[in-house]
C-alpha cells in the first residue's frame, strides 16, 4: 500500500496515517471520506456511478448547511444517478447549477457543494465561523465537528464502496 499511495500521489499526511498497514486495515479504520472517496476514484477510473453515490451520501451530510436549492438539487441527482435512476447529462446539468449557485454567493462557504465537492462543505462552513466568531471555543467546536463529518463520511464511503469492489489487492 506504501508503493501504491507513493505512485498514486496521496497526501503526505494521508502516507503517514497508512505507515505500513494493509489495504484491510486502511479500508476497516480510515477516518477520513475525502480520502476514501479520492482512492476510489483512482483505483476505480471507471466506476463512476457507484463514486457518485457515495459522493451524494457524503454530501447529504452537510445539507442542513446547503441554502441555496440548486445544491441540494445536486445532492439528490448525485444520488439519483448512482442508483441508476438519471442520466449522466441530468448530473453534470445539476452540478452546473449548484456550481453556479455557490459561485453566485461565494461568501457563502456552505453553499459550495456541487455534486463534486460537497463534502467538503461542512469543513468550509465550520471553518468560516470559526473565523468571522475569532473566538477559540468556536474554533474548538469547528475542528470537532470537521473530524466528525470525516468520520462520518467514511462510514459512508464503507458503506457504498464496499471492499470487494475495489480494484486493490
Amino acid at each position: 500500500m506504501k508503493e501504491l499511495l507513493m505512485k498514486l500521489n496521496a497526501c503526505k499526511d494521508a502516507r503517514e496515517w497508512a505507515g505500513d498497514k494493509s489495504w484491510e486495515e486502511i479500508y476497516n479504520t480510515c477516518h477520513r471520506g475525502d480520502w476514501l472517496l479520492w482512492l476510489f476514484k483512482r483505483t476505480n477510473p471507471d466506476d463512476l456511478q457507484l463514486l457518485t453515490l457515495a459522493k451524494g451520501h457524503c454530501a447529504n451530510t452537510v445539507r442542513h448547511l446547503m441554502k441555496d436549492e440548486r445544491s441540494i438539487k445536486a445532492v439528490d441527482a448525485a444520488i439519483a444517478f448512482g442508483e441508476g435512476k438519471i442520466s449522466r447529462d441530468e448530473l453534470d446539468a445539476a452540478d452546473a447549477a449548484a456550481f453556479a449557485a455557490s459561485a453566485s454567493a461565494a461568501a457563502a462557504y456552505a453553499d459550495a457543494a456541487s455534486a463534486a465537492s460537497a463534502a467538503y462543505a461542512a469543513y468550509a462552513a465550520a471553518y468560516a465561523a470559526a473565523a468571522a466568531s475569532d473566538d477559540a471555543y468556536a474554533a474548538y467546536v469547528a475542528d470537532a465537528a470537521k473530524k466528525e463529518n470525516q468520520q462520518l463520511t467514511a462510514d459512508i464511503c464503507r458503506k457504498y464502496l464496499p471492499i470487494e469492489v475495489w480494484n486493490i489487492k
